[in-house]
């Protein structure tokens, strides 16, 4: 009797997921068809990973290519980072990106019309209001710089935290004091999955409009229109309460914030907002173009998915 043919599996969207796992002291694999930790004495702890938007993989963590693999087709990030997350070393990506999605982006941030309204329309977002007329994009991120500034005031006087300025060295953790260390611990939690979202909807983490000439410049501009509702207020909450591993309950609470503000509901389609604002087309494949011998197969998840 033949065995019955399955459906092939169906990548979750993105808004589904858990939004961050992270990962440390432990060897990634692929034993007896599931996606494992293996620790040093051996114990397995099963990673249900096709339901991840976001893997964090700290000191100490080994992947094999096989669970490369499989997090790749069902669309889990995967991103080496430092200890605590305060660095980021390489990140892998989940699905192809989408060549009209990037040219697309790259229409809108090379023309400089187009570029000043989607960081206007950045700038409202973010801030919940329209931003001054007749400002170069220059000048509206000075603008909001100050905003900035004042709002980590606020924020710090709201929690009973004491607050300098926002200054630490990358290359040093422990240099940076507690409200500092908490900070980029919740920011590195809200770029994983700004990133992880970005490649899963076919854009370039790299090709930003308020931010430029680093790999993560689009990450940053669709971070911040988020960090203030929620990862900011999380990092001076928790160090308000001194606890002795800052990182680790910074990092559950912003996992609570993220499900609360349902934030992976949101990414997506903030990027299509934003970039519908530059008022350019989708570009349009070239005549002469040659079309794909195999024809794609219907998308079955989020656009950039391999599916």
């Amino acid at each position: 009797m033949a065995e019955p043919i399955l459906p092939p599996l169906k990548p979750l969207p993105i808004k589904d997921r858990i939004s961050v796992i992270y990962v440390e002291r432990g060897n990634l694999d692929i034993l007896d068809g599931a996606f494992v930790v293996v620790d040093a004495t051996g114990v397995r702890t099963h990673i249900p990973i096709a339901t991840v938007a976001c893997l964090m993989l700290e000191p100490g963590a080994r992947v094999s290519h096989a669970a490369v693999v499989l997090a790749a087709r069902v669309g889990c990030l995967l991103v080496w980072i430092g200890e605590a997350g305060v660095r980021l070393y390489a990140a892998g990506q989940p699905g192809g990106a989408r060549s009209d999605r990037l040219l697309y982006q790259a229409k809108l941030a090379l023309d400089d019309t187009a570029r000043l309204k989607v960081v206007r329309k950045m700038y409202a977002l973010r801030f919940k209001e329209e931003p001054p007329e007749r400002r170069s994009v220059e000048q509206l991120r000075g603008i909001e710089g100050v905003r900035v500034r004042k709002m980590y005031e606020l924020l710090a006087r709201q929690y009973g935290v004491e607050w300098k300025n926002r200054n630490y060295d990358h290359s040093e953790w422990g240099s940076g004091d507690l409200p500092n260390r908490c900070l980029s611990s919740a920011t590195a939690c809200i770029y994983g999955i700004c990133e992880a979202a970005i490649l899963a909807a076919g854009y370039a983490p790299a090709v930003g409009f308020i931010h430029t000439g680093k790999p993560q410049s689009f990450v940053y501009d669709i971070a911040d229109i988020f960090k203030f509702e929620t990862v900011v207020p999380v990092a001076f909450r928790v160090a308000a309460k001194k606890p002795r591993n800052p990182e680790r309950e910074v990092r559950l609470a912003c996992r609570d914030s993220f499900r609360q503000t349902k934030l992976l509901q949101r990414i997506i389609p903030t990027i299509e907002q934003v970039l519908a604002a530059g008022e350019m087309e989708l570009p349009k494949a070239h005549e002469e173009a040659v079309a794909p011998a195999i024809p794609n197969k219907e998308g079955i998840g989020d656009a950039g998915h391999r599916g």
